[in-house]
């Protein structure tokens, strides 16, 4: 008998969660993330699992985002069938994110296909399509925060605010085989204490085993004010330049704390001099789905959602939809500031914009998120003066800017002292980060914390059952 858990995702690298939790003869998933990065990262999305899918009782995804989620479809595909628990926030952001995600693979493969008609070759299959999204999107059971649920006989499960994005949760779950019985917790991705619109990412005091992420685990963020400060010299210099302002922002989390963050200082920037467009279907309806879980915001945010509605606290708010909204804006030489995804420029209508703006030394951009390697947006912050949109090579004129403070992630700090809450000090195994911050994080713990850490590698196995 055993109660185990094999690394299957995010193992020295950031994308890609997926953990394999047996306890006796039942089997869970802690979520199943598409890889992202590079071409040869995202090929690996197409290789079976290391595991039978119709074995597996149960998914519980810890959030929306897709290297947590963005698997799920292949998995119903290859057979899985029970259900699939998350908060039911996340439940309604993963309707929208799987959808546009599935609609992403079947354009990419559309278009692959037209070369390789050309080409006498055999066409190829898209990783999975809309109608499979929505066939994994019927499996799932949408919970609540501290409400303790049994979903397998020997298998009890808690979800906790983790601060991260809307519906985001740190997991608890009581496992019982054999007379012994063990606790794991698993930190999904933990979000910032005092960051806009979400509550701070929930404590957790005890624990057997404890898999943490560690995205940030090298370094410390911005403060907020200093971050306040940084976007609103960009906004300022912009101005005095004429010209216009890029923000690549991931579609569920930074692009709502970005108009929050606009409406709350729109007079003191004074943004009443600018156009502001979210250019992103998806995150257009993600801020709808943010406004049906008001319930999840912390107090600062609800009380400025509910004395205004999204229009009314940014008057020069506009919504692009349509290609031909998003095109028209190619044509705004000045004063407009275009909100679009994709978050690391791998894709998505920044790409067009950037086009458009980025040999414009009038120009700026701001990154506002993690930029995994391999990606565009790596490139920009790793200070590439050109770069290849196209097939076409692009001079990089505009002012680039790094905005750490806006991170939704726990930076180093943070997940120390998240960890510091549990008692006796329990296994602490690190995932979901690149080597460089996996080391220093867990360096930082062993000196601090004396804590016993452990780096995952892919397929490694943990025996809670002989834990001492």
């Amino acid at each position: 008998m055993a109660i185990d858990v094999q690394i299957l995702g995010a193992a020295e690298e950031v994308t890609g969660s997926c953990h394999l939790v047996t306890v006796g003869d039942q089997r869970l998933l802690l979520d199943c993330g598409l890889i992202q990065g590079r071409r040869s990262d995202e090929a690996r999305n197409k290789l079976a699992f290391p595991f039978d899918p119709k074995s597996i009782d149960a998914v519980v995804l810890s959030h929306a985002h897709i290297d947590h989620s963005g698997r799920l479809p292949v998995l119903v595909k290859a057979g899985f069938n029970g259900p699939i628990y998350s908060h039911r926030a996340s439940r309604d952001l993963c309707r929208i994110m799987l959808k546009d995600s599935a609609f992403l693979n079947e354009k990419d493969v559309e278009w692959e296909n037209r070369k390789r008609l050309r080409k006498g070759l055999q066409p190829i299959e898209a990783l999975y399509t809309i109608e499979e999204a929505n066939n994994a999107m019927s499996l799932f059971k949408g919970l609540v925060y501290g409400k303790k649920t049994r979903i397998l006989p020997n298998v009890t499960l808690r979800l906790n605010d983790a601060g991260h994005i809307l519906g985001s949760s740190i997991i608890e779950l009581w496992l019982e085989d054999a007379g012994q019985a063990r606790k794991l917790v698993f930190s999904g991705d933990l979000g910032r204490p005092g960051m806009p619109i979400l509550q701070d990412p929930a404590v957790i005091n005890r624990a057997d085993l404890v898999i943490m992420e560690s995205t940030y685990g090298d370094r410390l963020h911005r403060t907020w004010e200093h971050t306040l400060t940084e976007i609103e010299d960009v906004v300022h210099h912009t101005t005095n330049s004429r010209g216009n302002i890029l923000i690549p922002a991931f579609a569920v989390g930074r692009t709502q704390e970005i108009l929050y963050m606009f409406a709350k200082f729109y007079n003191a920037w004074k943004l009443d001099r600018w156009q502001v467009f979210l250019d992103s279907p998806l995150a257009i309806e993600a801020t709808r789905v943010f406004t049906r879980h008001s319930d999840l915001f912390d107090q600062d945010t609800l009380d400025l959602w509910q004395q205004n509605e999204e229009h009314s606290m940014l008057p020069n708010l506009h919504l692009c939809r349509t290609s031909n909204q998003s095109m028209a804006l190619n044509r705004i030489h000045s004063g407009a500031i275009i909100i679009a995804g994709s978050g690391m420029c791998s894709g998505g209508r920044i790409k067009h914009h950037l086009k458009h703006n980025i040999w414009r030394r009038e120009c700026n951009v701001v990154i506002s998120g993690f930029q995994a390697q391999g990606t565009l947006g790596r490139s920009l912050v790793e200070g590439a003066r050109y770069i290849r949109l196209w097939g076409e090579t692009v001079r990089v004129a505009a002012g680039v800017h790094t905005v750490g403070g806006l991170s939704a992630h726990a930076d180093q700090h943070g997940l120390i002292n998240w960890y510091s809450n549990f008692e006796q000090r329990p296994p602490v195994t690190l995932v979901h980060g690149e080597p460089v911050a996996l080391e220093h994080l867990a360096s930082t713990l062993e000196q601090e914390l004396n804590a016993p850490v452990t780096i995952a590698k892919y397929g490694q196995k943990l025996d809670l059952h002989h834990l001492t």
